[in-house]
């Protein structure tokens, strides 16, 4: 049998009418054979409006652990109106909360960022199989956790969490995410009217979007997404799980560690409040485009700017640099870097104070660390690249 699950966010299940619509989509699709896990958001809004109910009510001595029962309450309400909506369609259903036996998300004792403990959840949600195989559809509560008796949160996010790990332990054939957008879209179609949908992305690609402000699928939720597992995000609108949307393709990758084949160099151009001199950046890097020469990495501060290229460019790169350099008034001087490793790491939990600590004790200075949310980009002496290497794989 075929097994899908089905995550709808908090828009999508926003009122009556679009929860009807919701679970319609869910009994068609029951319907026809496939074994169905829901996974079911708070009602738009309700959560924030529990936060701010409490903040009012207790501004302060709130514990944690009130706080989880407290935010809990709106996915155990909405489950309960999903799976009685199911139901009123003809669908055999279950609600589960983490007050049910069956409860499968299992976690440590962290009330509001609860980790998963992934061998226990394993083992609880193999128990969904037996409800599965009788032709019930299990609706499940997004976002939570339990430790013990104890109601914990995966937080922000956690209800994609959710349904990715179930997908996974159950080995589903689709994991399928309705939200209030058709997909990924090319950028924010509130700053480009043109944006386009995009028919698939790339878990690499999606993390690097969810972690820098995309907020239709939440980052953590792909440590669960495997290559033989489809997943996409639809339109709750079209009332259809096989609706067109964006694919998201492969399985994460382990955090990769990349050292460039060659030596780097870095050139530096020195002047005075060169942030403020409106095309000195375009036009160096127009002379390294113009020559036919790629640019790694470009470090701009008040009174220099760095580029980074392959060493056997910077021959043709810093005489060019030169002449623009003795041409422009605003700028004074040229230097060249010694030979130097690029180490670039990419990945969304990537710890800059350890690596920085990590070659402080080995005496190994760094010419540059570059670090965005997914990425660091690293350059150390060409002689210290391997060790690094090392270092870097011990830490992850």
């Amino acid at each position: 049998m075929h097994v899908k699950v089905a995550k709808f966010g908090g828009t999508s299940v926003g009122n009556g009418e679009r929860i009807r619509k919701a679970a319609t989509s869910v009994a068609n699709e029951h319907k026809k054979g496939t074994q169905m896990v829901v996974v079911v958001s708070a009602v738009n809004k309700t959560t924030d409006d529990l936060i701010n109910l409490t903040d009012d009510a207790i501004p302060n001595n709130l514990t944690e652990k009130q706080h989880a029962e407290i935010v809990a309450m709106g996915e155990r309400t909405s489950v309960r109106l999903f799976s009685a909506t199911l139901e009123s369609l003809g669908v055999k259903s279950i609600f589960i909360d983490p007050y049910s036996d069956l409860w499968p998300i299992i976690t440590d004792s962290n009330y509001m960022e609860a980790k998963i403990n992934f061998e226990k959840t394993n083992e609880k949600i193999q128990e969904l199989k037996e409800l599965l195989n009788q032709g019930i559809v299990p609706v499940i509560c997004g976002f939570l956790g339990k430790s013990g008796t104890q109601i914990t949160t995966l937080g922000r996010g956690g209800s994609d969490i959710t349904a990715f790990l179930i997908g996974e332990c159950l080995n589903a054939e689709e994991v399928i995410i309705v939200t209030d957008v058709d997909g990924v879209l090319s950028t924010d179609p509130r700053k480009i009217k043109e944006a386009e949908l995009l028919e698939s992305i790339t878990v690499g690609e999606m993390l690097a979007l969810a972690t820098h402000g995309a907020q239709v699928l939440h980052p953590n939720a792909l440590d669960y997404k495997r290559a033989h597992i489809d997943a996409k995000i639809i339109n709750f609108k079209y009332g259809d799980l096989n609706s067109k949307g964006t694919y998201i393709t492969g399985p994460k990758e382990v955090i990769p560690i990349d050292m460039f084949e060659n030596p780097v160099t870095s050139i530096t151009i020195v002047g005075k409040n060169l942030l403020k001199k409106i095309g000195i950046i375009a036009t160096l890097t127009d002379i390294l485009l113009d020559n036919g020469i790629n640019l790694f990495k470009l470090n701009p501060h008040h009174n220099s700017i760095t580029v980074f290229i392959d060493k056997k460019d910077s021959a043709k790169a810093f005489p060019l640099y030169h002449d623009y350099v003795v041409k422009n008034e605003d700028l004074s001087s040229i230097s060249q870097s010694h030979d130097l490793a690029m180490i670039s790491l990419t990945g969304p939990e990537l710890d800059e104070l350890e690596i920085s600590k990590a070659l402080a004790i080995n005496n190994i200075e760094a010419e540059l660390i570059n670090v965005t949310k997914t990425e660091i980009l690293l350059f150390v002496d060409w002689n210290e690249g391997d060790k690094v290497c090392r270092l870097i794989e011990k830490i992850n």
